[in-house]
């Protein structure tokens, strides 16, 4: 198991989506490690590294434009896989909405979510060729 939770999260600290990966926790829970886990990362300046410790969790995290990108994964994990694992999630949804943005994540939370479900399996990196990731959406695009 590698991947705890991947958060995406705007400038302002508001969940724009969330997903976990064998975290058992309550709604409440949830809410309440977001909120510390933005809290910190949205503090962190430009100069600071994109690693920081938060209870048993390393976030790594990476901002784009408006948009920070936190993945909690084990105290073992490569942070640098997981940098170029925000990346490729970034470039397949540049790829499918065409320079993404907040409002392309809002509108179309499913796709973001069928991409990151294509991409991770129970918290472990099953896929990471863009083609393949995107080839289900844009069958189901196909068919509707």
């Amino acid at each position: 198991m590698g991947i705890r939770f991947v958060l995406l999260v705007n400038k302002q600290g508001q969940t724009r989506l969330a997903q976990y990966y064998a975290e058992h926790l309550t709604l409440d829970e949830r809410r309440a490690l977001e909120g510390e886990i933005v809290r910190k990362c949205l503090a962190r300046t430009d100069q600071q590294c994109s690693f920081v410790e938060h209870r048993n969790y390393k976030i790594v995290y990476r901002r784009y434009a408006s948009l920070f990108f936190l993945v909690g994964v084990d105290n073992d994990e490569n942070e640098l896989a997981i940098l170029e694992f925000i990346h490729l999630f970034v470039e397949t949804m540049d790829r499918h909405f065409g320079n993404v943005c907040e409002l392309d994540i809002m509108f179309h939370l499913e796709k973001a979510h069928f991409m990151l479900e294509e991409m991770v399996m129970n918290g472990c990196i099953v896929e990471t060729s863009k083609s393949n990731i995107l080839m289900p959406i844009q069958l189901m695009d196909k068919a509707s």
